[in-house]
Order: structure tokens, then C-alpha cells, then sequence
């Protein structure tokens, strides 16, 4: 069942600097996937789940991703 790597919930009005993975990448659970930005700081995401990178739902340079919202879905 495929599962959602979300922008944490401390971060909502980010923009998603760069992909530290690509589509079809294997991630494990803690593997650090993108780096989104604030007016206040810079955090690098870290995946929840392992599986697969199967697509990606933000592109590098989406501004204003509220909290929560899908940036990449994983497969098993």
C-alpha cells in the first residue's frame, strides 16, 4: 500500500529547495528525502516509512506547501 512523506507539521508555509532522493530510489525509514525552507529556518525531511520513491507531488521551488500536504509518495 503506497504511503504519503508529508511536510511536517512545524514547517507549513515552506518551499521545497531540492529532492535529496529521485523517483524510484529505494528510501529507509529515517533517510533524509528533501530540504524545505521558512523565512525562519532550513529543515531537511526525513521519511517515516521505508518502500520506494514512486512519485514525487512537489516540485523543487513549490512555494507556500501548508503543513501536512503530500510532497512524495513511497511504494512497498
Amino acid at each position: 500500500m503506497p504511503v504519503y512523506i508529508v511536510m511536517p507539521e512545524e514547517m507549513h508555509g515552506g518551499t521545497l529547495v531540492r529532492w535529496l532522493k529521485r523517483v524510484g530510489d529505494p528510501i529507509a525509514k529515517g533517510d533524509l528525502v528533501a530540504e524545505i525552507e521558512t523565512d525562519k529556518a532550513s529543515l531537511e525531511v526525513a521519511s517515516q516509512y521505508a518502500g520506494v520513491l514512486a512519485e514525487i507531488c512537489a516540485s523543487e521551488g513549490t512555494a507556500n506547501i501548508q503543513a501536512n500536504a503530500p510532497l512524495a509518495v513511497l511504494s512497498e
